[in-house]
């Protein structure tokens, strides 16, 4: 089996207040290339548009790729490293019952299968310069949701 393409992502998602208008923000690096991905909602959580960013940038990949992934979001890299298997044995509920961003976990379950993917949490605002920059670009979005 050939080595599969190596691409790095970073995301981020913003929602001032919350909820509220959100943006979310996605850079894929591959090689010397990048990518940049944003968009915003009017009305909208921090959880959605973190997962939000996460789906649009795994969809994004043309190919089955290695992923370095990159997140400040507990909320999504627990998801779907550790929360993620029990959900679904529960029929996409949480042990206290209804799961929300239901459609988003099932998307990037989804993804999930399509490439090998390693999650990575980084502190947020925490001087790593790719994390600033989504969500620097998140924040941006967000202020220009109509």
């Amino acid at each position: 089996m050939p080595d599969l393409p190596q691409v790095t992502i970073y995301t981020d998602g913003a929602c001032e207040p919350n909820p509220g208008p959100g943006g979310w923000a996605a850079l894929l690096l591959f090689g010397k290339h990048e990518k940049v991905l944003c968009g915003s909602e009017a009305q909208t959580t921090n959880n959605r548009m973190e997962l939000t960013a996460a789906v649009q940038a795994l969809s994004a990949l043309n190919e089955r790729c290695r992923v370095d992934f990159y997140t400040d979001s507990e909320y999504l890299r627990r998801g779907i490293t550790e929360w993620l298997p029990d959900w679904q044995k529960r029929g996409w509920k949480r042990k206290s019952g209804k799961l929300a961003n239901i459609d988003l976990w099932q998307e990037l379950d989804t993804s999930l299968g399509e490439h090998q993917i390693d999650w990575n949490w980084v502190r947020g605002h925490s001087g790593d310069s790719l994390n600033r920059r989504v969500d620097s670009l998140a924040r941006k979005a967000m202020r220009q949701c109509p």
